[in-house]
């Protein structure tokens, strides 16, 4: 039985508890030193670890994590940064001529996989002391497909173009406008027709500097495709899009599928369900290790990654399946009474002017808003929670009672000097420690772990957590959460969805959910505010309506279709052209057709 322990640094506060770990280790009562001091932190020595985990179960900030694998991973080892950190087992296997999704948590060890790959980190298999040369890399994994691989990628014969995950660090080191920067990158003379489809014409003389997330990520997409390379290799490239922007996307990926090597990390199940051919599930800890799974047909690895369990290993690694529903479930038994009513009204800014169309809500709903980036949705958020003010305060909002909000914006920051749970208290004061409380919030978005941090020390998908947490933990009748799923991988997603649906039902509360992510839409509203118009000029937003209709309507402005996965009930996108995709279409059901239409 193979082990690995990992210690949190920032997490060990050695000063305050003594040094538990150190004193209730039973190796250390036997005199061998598992666990050492250095400079006052513990390093624990794997190698004479018991693994009886008494140390992380005393340990009262959770800094450690022991865990016990077969003895048949240690063997397929092929990266390790350093002692006691993060490990991965095994590599995506790329193919020619199809799509590769990598789809796992935050942390799982996607992105290292993708930097092996593309050549900036040489496989260690574990030496990190003593890191092999090429000529014994390409011996551990002669008999597979990385054997040649990685011989033709070591001798320069395989060319890698690389998409990196945080888009928002490109600024830093490079500058120049966006025009010489692609020209500059053109060599597959792609260029004109990849910036009209990825709609760059607006940024097109800007310089990198200033560019959005959304506008940076499709340079970068952009700047990717058009290089000549054997091997495409895209990390997160739905990050800061709108679904229509997402799908442009996923189709420009999908045009280089002929005769090259494509790899995608995506969160977006939608996104990555109509990107990928084939699936690779990675699972394990995050922090801790991550484990590639076989390559598995795009249905199945998906569908294996939301039951939580992969037959072909005989691995679960969730304890409870992801499960979606046809039609959400009715959440409370008075849902009907109105709590917020609006007239037409609009609100100008320079440039841009958003008409919003009369319409009302329910309590206990969870209205879902869909719709371009630049079209209002932020604007149409903030006039109902009153940040805004109406263009005529004549037709200002009308509400049947005063209602109290909680807001998550959409820019989240990290401003509160103090701990998550310092955070948390000051909000819910003496309920901080119902059982209620940690077991229907914290627990579900993996909060809980994240007390003792300091609320500016989190990453971004933490932080995100926190404040979706902070949100759905004020007393309040109307929540608006703006992108709540951005930073968020898929379980966290569907985990803060599920979490949402539930806070609204037992308070019986009315919720607002701005989210480009269609299978998070999908699994969260109960009905659909869908915005259009003209991104950046003028946007409309139209009434409330049903989950169908609403899907209807903006699936057909996107021109797609979906249908539902007979096992999971997942919403899965049909693949242009095809028969169930023009089927779909020539009866004007976009969202999906029921199995008994069919």
């Amino acid at each position: 039985m193979g082990r690995i322990a990992v210690l949190d640094i920032d997490r060990c506060k050695p000063k305050r508890c003594d040094k538990i770990c150190y004193r209730f280790c039973p190796p250390v009562r036997g005199k061998i030193e598992t666990i050492v001091f250095e400079e006052g932190k513990p390093r624990v020595v794997e190698a004479l670890c018991v693994g009886c985990g008494i140390c992380v179960k005393k340990c009262p900030f959770n800094a450690l994590t022991i865990v016990n694998l077969p003895d048949e991973l240690e063997t397929e080892c092929s990266h390790r940064f350093g002692a006691n950190t993060f490990k991965l087992f095994r590599l995506p296997i790329p193919s020619q001529g199809t799509v590769l999704g990598l789809l796992g948590q935050n942390g799982i060890g996607k992105s290292t996989a993708i930097q092996i790959l593309s050549g900036e980190i040489k496989p260690n298999l574990e030496n990190f002391d003593n890191p092999p040369e090429w000529a014994e890399i390409i011996k551990h994994y002669r008999g597979s497909i990385l054997q040649e691989y990685f011989s033709k990628l070591s001798q320069g014969f395989l060319k890698v173009s690389h998409k990196p995950q945080y888009v928002d660090k490109i600024p830093r080191v490079i500058t120049g406008k966006v025009h010489e920067l692609l020209e500059k990158l053109d060599e597959r003379d792609k260029l004109k027709k990849i910036s009209e489809q990825l709609q760059l014409g607006p940024v097109w003389n800007r310089t990198l500097n200033i560019l959005s997330g959304g506008e940076l990520q499709r340079v970068a997409i952009a700047a990717t495709i058009c290089r000549e390379a054997d091997v495409y290799l895209f990390d997160e490239p739905s990050s800061y899009l709108d679904v229509k922007q997402r799908l442009e996307v996923a189709r420009a990926i999908r045009s280089l599928k002929e005769e090259k090597t494509i790899i995608v990390a995506e969160h977006d199940l939608a996104v990555l369900d109509y990107l990928s051919d084939q699936i690779c599930v990675l699972y394990g800890k995050p922090g801790v290790y991550g484990v590639v799974s076989q390559v598995h047909g795009v249905r199945v690895g998906i569908n294996i990654y939301l039951e939580g369990f992969i037959p072909d290993e005989n691995i679960r690694f969730r304890k409870e399946p992801i499960i979606f529903h046809v039609k959400p479930p009715t959440i409370s038994w008075d849902i009907g009474e109105t709590v917020l009513k609006w007239r037409k009204t609009a609100k100008s800014f320079e440039g841009f002017r958003l008409k919003v169309e009369p319409g009302e809500v329910r309590k206990g709903e969870v209205i879902g808003i869909l719709g371009p980036n630049g079209i209002g949705k932020t604007t149409f958020i903030k006039l109902i929670a009153g940040i805004e003010k109406y263009d005529d305060e004549a037709t200002a909002t009308a509400t049947a009672y005063e209602l109290a909000v909680s807001y998550k914006p959409q820019y989240i920051s990290a401003e509160y000097h103090g701990s998550v749970e310092d955070l948390l208290r000051d909000i819910k004061k003496g309920d901080f420690a119902a059982s209620w409380y940690h077991s229907e919030v914290l627990q579900p978005l993996n909060v809980e772990k994240l007390l003792d941090r300091n609320v500016n020390q989190l990453s971004g998908g933490e932080l995100q957590l926190v404040t979706i947490a902070a949100c759905l933990s004020r007393e309040a009748q109307l929540y608006l959460l703006d992108e709540p799923s951005a930073y968020l991988d898929v379980e966290e997603r569907l985990s803060m969805a599920r979490t949402i649906r539930r806070v609204i039902e037992n308070k019986n509360a009315t919720a607002f959910v701005v989210e480009h992510d269609v299978v998070a839409q999908d699994f969260i509203a109960d009905r659909l505010m869908v915005f259009d118009g003209k991104p950046g000029m003028q946007g409309v937003a139209n009434p409330p309506t049903t989950l169908r209709k609403g899907m209807n309507a903006f699936l057909k402005k996107m021109a797609v279709t979906f249908r539902r996965d007979p096992t999971t009930q997942r919403p899965r996108v049909n693949k242009e052209g095809s028969k169930t995709d023009r089927h779909q279409q020539d009866i004007g059901e976009y969202y999906y057709v029921a199995e008994k239409q069919r």
